[in-house]
């Protein structure tokens, strides 16, 4: 594994348990995050104990911060992304300039100042709506979302500079992320933390869009493996096959919870709800990467994470 890394997004969901990942794991992380809705000034001040944490508050688009902080990297990981889809659809162009040209600025900031290693991290949803099958790495890009557009756009951003500029990028595009330090905003933390204040859970639609489930170490398993052995050029796609409709996931979480459908509450759906997303992850599965937590297993965890730490995410829900 590389020994001094820069994570970008690191007090969010995903990029706070890939850092806590690489801090236990010995190696030096510069941790570069906006802190904005889905960075969490709490999860900073946890990783912070760690002596070989350092955490820079900055946006990505900010070229000359970025440009100061990178030099001196053994690797770029980049998870920094407006990234939760009912917001892009009230704001769009905040999700253009930080996913589009902020990852530009970053790659770009990375590759001037010759770090030898750089991971992008994407999403199944550029994919868009899978009718049947998997999506395979070189299927069309067909997203439908102001926030899949633009992780598309950032997708194509990075593979230029792997074609034009010889810069050793992956990408890697992962299905749908589940465990603890999500904020309560995404189904399954916001129905989780609802149930727990005796709130009800808003369902959209039918309840019929099919995700395929992720617990969120498995993911930071695959990327840590990408950083060391990946193929530079290369899109790797990260899946469980654990697909389940929102209508299944609602109720397995109200069976842990001790709810019934009295909790759930049948919302208009939201524009452009892509109906089911599925990836073929044969490829990383052939670098000797799976995923260890079966879904029951990693709901109940998540589940019982959310029970333990209201002192985490009460704050959260009392601010929005």
């Amino acid at each position: 594994m590389s020994d001094n890394v820069l994570v970008t997004g690191g007090a969010g969901f995903i990029g706070s348990n890939f850092v806590r990942l690489l801090l236990e794991s010995g190696a030096s992380v510069t941790n570069l995050d906006a802190l904005t809705y889905a960075g969490v000034a709490a999860t900073v001040e946890e990783l912070n104990e760690y002596s070989n944490h350092r955490f820079v508050k900055g946006d990505i688009t900010d070229a000359s911060l970025v440009a100061e902080v990178i030099p001196g990297h053994d690797a770029v990981v980049h998870f920094a992304a407006e990234s939760h889809v009912d917001r892009s659809i009230l704001g769009p162009m905040d999700f253009l300039s930080t996913n589009v040209v902020g990852t530009g600025v970053v790659i770009d900031a990375a590759r001037r100042a010759s770090v030898p290693r750089f991971i992008h991290v994407s999403t199944d949803e550029v994919y868009g709506s899978i009718a049947e099958g998997f999506a395979s790495e070189d299927a069309v890009l067909n997203p439908s979302s102001p926030y899949s557009a633009s992780k598309a756009g950032s997708d194509l951003v990075a593979l230029s500079f792997a074609t034009t500029f010889d810069y050793p990028v992956v990408v890697t595009r992962c299905t749908t992320n589940y465990g603890p330090y999500q904020v309560p905003e995404t189904v399954i933390p916001l129905f989780v933390t609802n149930l727990l204040e005796g709130a009800s859970v808003p369902l959209y639609g039918d309840g019929r869009n099919e995700r395929d489930w992720l617990f969120v170490d498995d993911h930071c398993s695959a990327i840590e493996l990408l950083l060391r052995i990946g193929v530079a050029g290369e899109v790797y796609n990260i899946g469980a096959n654990q697909q389940l409709s929102n209508r299944d996931l609602t109720s397995a979480i109200l069976e842990l919870m001790g709810a019934d459908e009295s909790s759930v509450e049948l919302v208009a759906d939201r524009k452009g709800h892509d109906l089911r997303y599925a990836v073929d992850s044969s490829k990383i599965r052939e670098l000797g990467w799976a995923p260890k937590v079966d879904f029951a297993e990693g709901l109940e965890r998540t589940i019982e994470w959310y029970r333990s730490r209201t002192d985490w995410w009460q704050p959260l829900k009392a601010s929005q």
